[in-house]
């Protein structure tokens, strides 16, 4: 008798389990609202391709807003050199630029007189100085990021080491970067070495600060987890702490790369060729003007997409940033 109850019980169970959908398939083919839901979080199928179409007009109007305001400006650009209202010395037309950005990256400049140039002839191309000030980027941001990781890992970890660094740090990170300049050029000359020394110090501070606040923002319930399981200090290491302060480490890093750009430009004032802010200083002192400009333009654009690369990086490595 027990084992007839029992199983009458388990029976009426598998009935109540079964009874919603077994009634969604009996009624036309209709589901029930949990079904061909998204795993995981219960969401409807409708309502996640609505989230992602909005997102998508989103996106698509965000481009057509920002693209608009470029053609407003470039319109403007072009009116004011149409009607001449300033000298075509000091506002070139966006034809003129663009002209010019082609013949620099197409054909080279004769010794070092920038006004007049013949394609195949020695020197650089436009996106050979570019290549050349981003090698230095590589060299002084890449030690940077080396020696900051190092550097933040031990200060974050001990109280004690970060209280005693934390002033000169700070100083470090008050000084501009083109006041070492000078003392650079005396120390190790107008050559490579003083740039990559230069953007070092640059890029040094904020990746070292942004590392120290994400590995003193670990959560000690994870060590605690992490060492009652048997992890050793290495693994707690690799295993926790880094994964959790690889957001601070890589908004740090962001911040350090678009400190490196600029102060690269400006540093290849001095000996910049090959460089994009070499090649854009030169230009100007020969009153090449449309050259110039569009020196400054690459510039930029240059500095957006590093902005872009390091901000999709940081997504592709950090998936769990900013969710809850």
């Amino acid at each position: 008798m027990a084992d007839s109850a029992t199983e009458r019980r388990r029976s009426g169970s598998v009935a109540e389990t079964a009874g919603p959908a077994a009634g969604g398939e009996a009624s036309g083919g209709e589901t029930s609202p949990g079904r061909g839901s998204s795993p995981g979080n219960g969401t409807p199928p409708d309502a996640a391709a609505g989230a992602r179409s909005a997102l998508r007009r989103s996106r698509r109007l965000r481009l057509a807003l920002q693209a608009g305001v470029l053609v407003v400006v470039l319109l403007a650009w072009w009116l004011v050199t149409a009607v001449q209202l300033v000298p075509p010395l000091y506002l070139p037309s966006p034809g003129a630029v663009w002209h010019a950005f082609v013949q620099a990256n197409t054909c080279r400049p004769i010794a070092e007189g920038l006004s007049r140039t013949v394609c195949g002839e020695q020197n650089y191309y436009l996106w050979e100085h570019l290549v050349a000030s981003l090698q230095r980027i590589g060299v002084g941001v890449g030690a940077a990021i080396v020696l900051g990781l190092v550097a933040g890992f031990l200060l974050g970890s001990s109280r004690w080491l970060q209280v005693a660094f934390e002033p000169y740090l700070n100083f470090l990170r008050a000084l501009p970067p083109l006041g070492y300049i000078g003392l650079l050029i005396v120390w190790l000359g107008i050559g490579d070495t003083s740039k990559f020394v230069l953007l070092f110090l640059a890029a040094f501070p904020p990746i070292v600060i942004a590392t120290i606040q994400g590995v003193a923002g670990v959560s000690e319930d994870r060590v605690n987890a992490a060492r009652a399981l048997g992890a050793s200090r290495g693994q707690i290491a690799r295993f926790v702490v880094l994964p959790s302060s690889l957001p601070n480490i890589f908004s740090g890093v962001r911040i350090a790369a678009g400190f490196a750009w600029t102060t690269v430009v400006a540093a290849e004032l001095n000996n910049g060729i090959p460089g994009i802010g070499g090649l854009a200083y030169l230009s100007g002192t020969q009153l090449n003007t449309p050259l110039t400009i569009a020196c400054i333009i690459t510039i930029g654009l240059v500095a957006v997409a590093l902005d872009a690369i390091i901000v999709r990086l940081g997504r592709l490595l950090v998936p769990w940033q900013g969710k809850a």
